[in-house]
Order: C-alpha cells, then structure tokens, then sequence
C-alpha cells in the first residue's frame, strides 16, 4: 500500500480524497493555487505546495510543477479526483515516466476512449449498442452526405469532445454546414483536435450510467446505475440510484454491456459507462468515463462502498475482494450539486465571503464540501462548492428527505441554486420519474413564464 500520496486537485473531492486516505493510514500531500491558500483541502492535508497563480491554467493544470512537487515530496501516487489533469493522457504517461502511480487507468486506455470515435468502434466490436451514426468525417462535404444517409434530427461530435463541448444537434440540413463548423472549432480550440463524427439523435432519452470497478487481475465487478438525466446545458445538476425508469431485465443487460465494454479495452480502476435510454428500453453507449465521476457519492451510499479507497487499493495492486453477487444496493439515493450561482439571472456565477453557513444533519444525510464560514469563494473555478445526498427506503422518502435538506441548507452570502433544486424536486414529471434530458428546457420555460 501507499504510504504518501498527493492529491492534483481541489474543492470538495480534493477533501473526499484527503478524509478516504486518512482512513487508510496515508499521507496526504496538497497542492495549491495562490486564491486557494485557505482552501480547506489545503489546511486538512499533511503536507501543501502551491503550484502556481490563481487561474487553472497557472496552477492546477500546471504538469511540471505538480510533478515536482510530487517527487521532491516523496509522493508514491497521484489521485486526479475528477475533472483538471484526471482524463489527460499525457499527464499520466509522465507520472509513468517519473514512477509515479497514477491513480485511474493506463495513458493508453485513457487515449483510446477519450478518442470517441475510436471508442464507438471498439464497443461495436465487443457487441455494445451504439448510436447509429458514422465514422470520423474529413470535410463539410463529406458530413453532409453522411448526414443525408442518417437522416435528421442528429448530433455532430468532437472526437475529443467532453463537458458538452464540441457537440452540435443540426434539425435541417440547411442548419448543417454551420453547425459542423462551429462544433469543430470549438473541440479544436478546447482540445487541440476538431475531428468530428455524427450520431442520430435519439429523443426523447435517459441518460443512465453504470459504475465499475476494475483490478489488475481481470477481475469487474458492476456497482449499479445511476440516473442523470436532469441536466441544463449537458451539466448534470440532479443524480439518483436506482434508477427509475429501469426494469430489472434491462438493468441486468446494460450492466452486462458495461462490463463487456470495460473488458474491450482490459480496463483498470474505477471507470464509468454511460448510456442512452429510449422509451422502448432499447440502450445505446454514449462514453466511457476514464476517472472518478463527480455523483460517485451516489453509488457509495446506495451500495455501501467507498469507490475512492477502492481506487487507491486497485492502484496499490489489490485484488478486488467483493464478487458480483455480493453486491447489493439498499433503499433510494439522490444528489442534488449546490454550485454558486443565480438561477434567476442566467445561472450566472457568484464568488464572495461566506457569512453564515448551516448544513443539513440527520440520518442518511451527506453533503461533501469544502467551504466554512468566512470562506471565500473564489471567481477562478466550476461553481460547485457541494453535493447534497440523501438515502431513504423509498424513492418518495428520499425526494422528502432531499427537499428537507435543502429547506436547511443556509449558505449566506454568495448566490446558490438551492431553490430550484427545490422546485425541481416538487415538479409533477420528476414526482413520476417519466423525466428526461430535455426536462431543463421545458421546466426553465415554465418557471420564466
């Protein structure tokens, strides 16, 4: 086992990350931007080093300076967490170069899924359901053509897309030529590659994921979904397990295909396969989540383990010690993000002081964070400052616990989304369960009218 490992992130899961190595008996290393100084992953970790200034680019994706830190510090290995350096191929072929264990999969699979279009055929190859769609397009002539044959609606997708970036829904083939244009640029400019391909608009669709949890020795072993489906612009903002649109047939059969899909590519660590659900359960893969999912909470709290220690383990070279039928979930579990920011004007971000901050308590209730009162959220980062989760016995206990919670949760000072969360939670077509990926769009119209 590691002895010393250091944590290449911040906010809330470098805090998750810091408490699960705690637990094991590991220390901790932290690194830091100059407007992270009192961040409490900073103060709760045993060793910190700021790595740069304030901005992502000067401090967290700053590959040299980590890596120094991390041999100058005596770190055996690296946890991403989530987001920043965790899916980035090269940053981990240098921790393999340095003899730094990486904590997730191998630069090589990384690569492989992170090229989506790749990623489609070798799911296809290994008997997964994908989107009906089409292969790499070199040129605007080309993708109309292809376009023509798929028919429309469809998406057009940045082989390297990810975070909704790169992605493009064309109704007209008139709309076509813009939009592919526009996608292209956008993944070249985020990712250095503008490579697209096209895929078939399936809608209405659930967006449901399986967690898996992959060792060295060829052993998988499927944690069960979780349902993502309520997202504004491709940002996932409420998470539940089990999910309700799934019938126990057509569960067993997507954790089948998510295995099948981790054996395809001999897959190590924690990793996530995500899927499309249509109204007829037929079910499609969408990608394959090379890292820690921000909702892994979810899974943690409806199966009772703790998928961060499990990284560190199968990392470390331990053999996964629970088989599939030991797995169990209990009860209802949902996730509600807390990010700062106005839902009333345009979700804009807010930063500032924290002057008052309760959070919720009791049985069953969870909220990971890394704020505290007179903390000041600073106006470099994502907008989320914690997850809210609860358990219940029921799907109906747990939507009444989550909206207690919420009625609790005080955080003054700043702006936050907690009171539409709430009125999400209240609404007649999540009640059901019957929502979908457009959701958002239909109940933002509803609340601005």
């Amino acid at each position: 086992m590691f002895s010393k490992i250091l944590i290449a992130n911040r906010g809330e899961i470098a805090v998750r990350i810091i408490r699960a190595c705690r637990e094991m008996g590991i220390s901790t290393v932290a690194i830091y931007s100059e407007a992270d100084k009192n961040a409490m992953h900073v103060q709760l970790a045993d060793e910190s080093y700021c790595v740069g200034g304030s901005r992502v680019s000067e401090s967290y994706l700053n590959i040299p300076a980590i890596l120094t830190v991390a041999v100058e510090s005596g770190a055996q290995a690296i946890h991403p967490g989530y987001g920043l350096l965790s899916e980035n191929a090269k940053f981990v072929s240098l921790c393999e170069q340095c003899n730094i264990n990486f904590i997730g999969p191998t630069s090589e699979m990384i690569r492989k899924l992170g090229d989506k279009d790749n990623a489609r055929k070798t799911m296809r190859a290994a008997g997964v359901p994908v989107t009906p769609g089409c292969d790499i397009v070199e040129n605007v002539e080309d993708a109309k053509a292809e376009a023509e044959k798929i028919g429309f609606p469809l998406l057009i997708k940045a082989r390297a897309g990810g975070g909704g970036k790169g992605i493009r829904r064309v109704d007209f083939i008139e709309q076509f030529e813009e939009a592919f244009m526009a996608a292209s640029s956008e993944a070249k400019s985020a990712f250095g590659d503008g490579a697209c391909y096209l895929e078939k608009f399936i809608f209405p669709v659930k967006h449901i994921e399986m967690q898996l949890l992959c060792d060295k020795y060829d052993n998988i072993i499927c944690l069960g979904e979780r349902e993502c489906s309520i997202q504004r612009k491709n940002q996932k903002m409420i998470e539940e397990s089990p999910s309700p649109a799934l019938d126990e047939k057509t569960r067993k059969q997507m954790m089948i295909a998510a295995v099948k899909a981790a054996k395809a590519v001999n897959y190590i660590n924690a990793g996530t396969v995500e899927f499309l659900l249509d109204n007829d359960s037929n079910f499609y893969f969408m990608e394959m989540n090379t890292r820690l999912q921000v909702e892994h909470g979810v899974t943690e709290m409806v199966t009772g383990l703790d998928i961060v220690q499990w990284q560190i383990r199968i990392a470390a070279g331990a053999m996964l010690s629970r088989t599939q039928d030991s797995i169990f979930t209990h009860g209802n579990v949902i996730e509600c993000r807390i990010n700062a920011e106005n839902p009333d004007k345009g979700y804009r971000p807010s930063c500032g002081k924290i002057t008052r901050l309760h959070t919720p308590g009791g049985s069953f209730v969870r909220f990971d964070t890394a704020i505290y009162q007179d903390y000041v959220v600073p106006p470099y980062y994502d907008s989320m400052i914690g997850k809210l989760i609860v358990q219940a016995r029921s799907r109906a206990e747990a939507i009444r616990k989550m909206k207690m919670a919420l009625s609790e949760l005080t955080i003054d000072g700043i702006d936050i989304n907690r009171d539409v969360l709430a009125e999400i939670l209240s609404d007649e077509r999540f009640e059901s369960g019957e929502y979908t990926t457009d959701f958002m769009s239909d109940f933002e119209k509803r609340r601005n009218n």
